[in-house]
């Protein structure tokens, strides 16, 4: 296991490979922030995953983390003083009562291969054990990391360290927005446009539709800013069905101009989709899918994208698919018992 000691900014990795200028460190707050843009952004694109990040949306994640201290969670690391990588983790309970202890991180590409991935996974480890030990051992308790198909490095690297695969997640596109099907909302249910004095509504609905789905975590202090904080937040792109007073299932659409200047393509999100339990099984999530997908056609986009849990409950695969919403990448969820 590796260990670490601290030496005034210096974290020493005792398993660090021995690379001239190489260095890890704590984290420095707003200006660590452009050079952690750069490294994922050249991270992503040399694994294919097609993510893309920017400032404001980093300065805006990192204000308001849960349940991970930057200051203490996280290790940067510099060859020559310019940051190449960096790994951050962090920790929640699901609604069953097991505790998750996840990491991950970005290396840059030319830096990868001469050990210091395999230096950082071990720190990660180390640290949350670090923090488990702190906690009550009264809950089973799991290490977690994720790797899409395309990053063959670190999942070999999950299989070296003694993880299994224990989910599997897919992004999907629907490449062109012509021929949406027709499918009308139930009756009795409308939609209306969405009003700031609406939003707490909304995130209550959702967070209740969301726990039937696997990983689900109890709402704890400080979500709902969190939730407002997600970028993009488009609320004029949300398609949320209503049943009088009360949310029955909503499509929180959006489009990422980020993403779409970096890959040269029109594609809006049909993200956050859920239904409310007494409003499932009538057609809701199909009505509302189809009518964000004509909004986001009319709004100049060309194709859209959702992803999706591979074992979700309520069949939202084979709903996505007769949508002709199309797999096109698998990401999975790799996880070994904390002992």
């Amino acid at each position: 296991m590796s260990t670490q000691t601290h030496i005034d900014d210096t974290i020493i990795l005792l398993d660090a490979p021995a690379i001239r200028g190489l260095r890890f460190r704590h984290f420095r707050g707003e200006a660590d922030l452009p050079g952690m843009v750069e490294v994922t952004n050249a991270a992503t694109a040399a694994d294919g995953t097609e993510y893309t990040v920017v400032l404001e949306d980093l300065a805006k994640e990192y204000s308001n983390l849960r349940n991970s201290n930057p200051q203490h969670d996280m290790v940067m690391v510099e060859v020559d003083g310019v940051l190449v990588g960096y790994n951050r983790v962090e920790w929640w309970e699901e609604l069953d009562g097991s505790r998750i202890y996840s990491h991950y991180g970005f290396i840059k590409p030319e830096l990868r291969g001469n050990g210091i991935g395999t230096a950082l996974f071990h720190w990660a480890e180390a640290r949350l054990r670090e923090i488990a030990a702190g906690q009550p051992d009264t809950s089973p308790r799991f290490l977690r990391g994720y790797a899409y198909e395309s990053e063959t490095d670190l999942i070999r690297l999950f299989e070296r360290e003694g993880y299994e695969a224990t989910r599997h997640g897919y992004d999907m596109v629907r490449p062109d927005l012509e021929n949406i099907p027709d499918a009308p909302l139930p009756e009795g249910l409308e939609v209306r446009p969405v009003r700031p004095e609406h939003w707490h509504t909304i995130w209550e609905a959702e967070s209740e539709a969301f726990r039937d789905h696997w990983g689900f975590s109890e709402p704890v202090e400080g979500d709902y800013e969190r939730w407002l904080n997600e970028t993009p937040f488009q609320p004029e792109m949300w398609q949320v069905a209503w049943d009088g007073d009360q949310v029955a299932g909503m499509v929180r659409g959006f489009i990422d101009e980020a993403q779409n200047k970096r890959f040269n393509r029109k594609r809006g999100y049909t993200e956050n989709i859920t239904t409310r339990r007494p409003w499932r099984k009538r057609g809701l999530a199909r009505a509302l899918i189809a009518r964000s997908m004509r909004q986001q056609k009319d709004l100049g986009m060309t194709d859209t994208a959702l992803s999706v849990d591979g074992l979700n409950p309520s069949g939202a695969l084979q709903l996505y698919e007769s949508m002709g919403i199309r797999v096109t990448r698998k990401e999975t969820s790799f996880s070994k018992p904390l002992t």
